[in-house]
């Protein structure tokens, strides 16, 4: 096989192989923006399930429910 052929078989082959192996997972990066973006969520969520009105609305459905006749 001629040198060139070997050097464009090589090329194909790697490409191939990039392109099938593909995204493995999330970078560190990634990781660090995913995990800012929870917490961020979870505070949010926390302010308003603790808020009053939410509060008020939580307690008296649970009030109904342990009044509820069986």
């Amino acid at each position: 096989m001629k040198t060139w052929m070997r050097c464009v078989a090589r090329r194909v082959r790697v490409r191939v192989r990039v392109r099938v192996r593909g995204d493995a997972g999330m970078t560190t990066s990634e990781y660090a923006v995913g995990t800012i973006a929870a917490c961020g969520f979870a505070a949010v969520l926390y302010k308003v399930v603790t808020s009053g009105a939410v509060s008020s609305a939580l307690q008296s459905v649970v009030e109904r429910a342990l009044d509820a006749q069986f």
